[in-house]
């Protein structure tokens, strides 16, 4: 698996993370609530995420968007600025399912950017894509796409279960946040799950 296709949705563009990439991503590497809200705790070096953004796109296994918006003038994107990533990982082929982490920068959290991301690449994941050209992009046709999310992050938790996600289980205390202990909460959803969340 290698560089996924571009996405569309109304607000965002999602394309494969590329080297441009690396200031704004080491920007996101600097917000301490983000790093909190999404239990990031490892450090990483300016050298580590220059290399990460240039080489990740063909790694296997995954795909890494880069969130852009979506407004569009003249056939072309108004901006490619990285306001978020979104990346699908831990596929599995055989067992079709995966893992999904988002991260926005703190100007673009709880604008819609997020959701409708996620919307995309769910849509990518189970059922495939299309380009604005008419290409299709068969997408790896999962079964199952999970996630966890802290239990300090309730806004985070009401998006997911809003887009069909659902509580599997809890790691009690299994994240250390300051002086005190968040849940890790497991959260997922199947194709059909998704299905209906956008029939509704």
């Amino acid at each position: 698996m290698t560089r996924g296709p571009v996405l569309h949705g109304e607000m965002v563009r999602l394309r494969p993370l590329v080297a441009r990439d690396a200031d704004r991503m080491w920007e996101s590497l600097q917000d301490p609530e983000g790093m909190r809200l999404t239990g990031t705790t490892a450090t990483f070096t300016r050298a580590q995420v220059a290399e990460w953004t240039a080489t990740v796109a063909d790694r296997p296994g995954r795909y890494d968007w880069a969130i852009t918006p979506g407004a569009v003038r003249d056939g072309r994107p108004v901006s490619d600025e990285l306001i978020g990533e979104i990346v699908l990982n831990e596929i599995d082929d055989a067992a079709r399912s995966a893992n999904l982490r988002l991260q926005m920068l703190p100007d673009y959290r709880g604008r819609g950017y997020g959701r409708e991301a996620i919307l995309e690449v769910l849509r990518f994941a189970f059922d495939g894509a299309t380009d604005a050209d008419g290409t299709a992009h068969a997408g790896p046709r999962l079964h199952r796409v999970a996630l966890d999310v802290l239990s300090i992050n309730p806004r985070a938790r009401a998006l997911y279960a809003s887009l069909g996600f659902r509580e599997e289980g809890r790691l009690r205390e299994a994240h250390a946040d300051g002086d005190g202990w968040a849940d890790v909460i497991v959260m997922s959803v199947l194709e059909d799950e998704f299905r209906a969340t956008l029939a509704a």
